[in-house]
């Protein structure tokens, strides 16, 4: 037998609670730069903070190819154990500083997706 969705174990079986975290992945891409000392003031304190949060740059620079409606402006990929832990690197005091930096600096589409299991 499983478990329900409220991940609880059905009444007689006594089976602790099995947690699985899912990787998850924060993609950021920037649309355009308004300001490159306001972009560069955001990476010297967003970086530190993603990392103090967890956070494991997995590739970051402009795009080697763009298609579509893609654009070769910088694009950063990061690795986190899950989605919870990359929301909470976003909403930290740490990484709010380095929005705050940022301010009008630049256009940026930020993405957290988990990873395929399996």
């Amino acid at each position: 037998m499983g478990r329900g969705r409220s991940g609880r174990a059905p009444l007689g079986l006594e089976h602790p609670l099995i947690v699985v975290l899912v990787t998850a992945y924060w993609i950021n891409t920037v649309r355009t730069v308004n300001d490159p000392e306001k972009v560069a003031a955001y990476a010297a304190l967003a970086g530190p903070a993603i990392e103090a949060a967890g956070g494991r740059f997995l590739a970051r620079g402009n795009a080697a190819a763009a298609f579509e409606q893609g654009n070769l402006l910088r694009t950063v990929i990061i690795e986190f154990a899950s989605v919870e832990a990359a929301v909470a690197a976003h909403d930290s005091s740490d990484y709010q500083r380095a929005l705050a930096a940022l301010g009008d600096g630049a256009v940026r589409d930020i993405r957290v997706v988990e990873a395929l299991s399996g």
